[in-house]
């Protein structure tokens, strides 16, 4: 996925009401749209470098929009809204290995009236649902983990690919690991010990597990390559 225009460095000021951030320009002050309404633990410190986007749409009331994070030498990518389009540029270029070479993809496909995935794909007559998680989380050096936050949509979700299953899809969770610079990705039980065990539920179950971590700069976010889950 490339960005439209080339994006700015800045340095980050604060992040308020979860939508805003203020961030320093060429020794100005402006306020970004900050698009993730997660935690965002561990990447909000003062001084931390950021890339954002420009849009000087008159009918916008923020031209800027907060796009990456540098946190310990690592780029991270903050910007939710693009998570399904990467993995989506991802899965039609087959850069997932698991789920390449496809007959379809549909977005956004209704599994029950109360729920539905990212993606429908199709691959000789196996209907196969993939549902992305866009991680952000980095306690440890080479670690990407998930969720930043407890997270009881993220447990519907696992409880429903078991229910797809049975149903005769097959079913698939991406983590998008949009950090660079890690090696490996597990499930942050300390954090939410109720996701945790209904992964483990999930796993057991046949729901397929996938980490990818994605190449970021200021020109693009695409998935790079696989990584190890090192949850039990």
């Amino acid at each position: 996925m490339k960005f439209t225009k080339p994006l700015i460095k800045g340095k980050l000021i604060k992040r308020y009401k979860r939508f805003f951030t203020d961030v320093e320009i060429s020794n100005k002050i402006v306020t970004a749209h900050c698009p993730n309404t997660g935690s965002m633990k561990g990447l909000l410190d003062e001084g931390n470098e950021v890339y954002v986007s420009k849009n000087d749409n008159p009918r916008r009331k923020l031209k800027y929009t907060l796009e990456i994070i540098k946190v310990k030498k690592n780029l991270v990518g903050v910007n939710t809204h693009f998570a399904n389009k990467i993995a989506f540029h991802g899965l039609s270029n087959n850069l997932v290995k698991e789920v390449s070479n496809n007959d379809s993809i549909k977005p956004e496909v209704f599994f029950d009236k109360e729920t539905r995935f990212d993606f429908l794909v199709e691959k000789n007559k196996q209907k196969i649902f993939v549902e992305v998680k866009n991680v952000t989380l980095f306690r440890e050096e080479k670690t990407a983990e998930f969720p930043d936050a407890v997270t009881t949509r993220g447990s519907k979700h696992l409880k429903t690919l078991i229910e797809a299953i049975k149903k005769g899809y097959k079913s698939y969770l991406l983590f998008l690991v949009q950090i660079q610079g890690v090696d490996n990705f597990k499930i942050a039980k300390d954090i939410d010990k109720e996701y945790y065990e209904n992964y483990l539920l999930a796993k057991k179950a046949g729901v397929i597990f996938l980490a990818y971590q994605c190449k970021i700069s200021s020109k693009e976010i695409k998935i790079d390559k696989k990584i190890k889950i090192i949850n039990a």
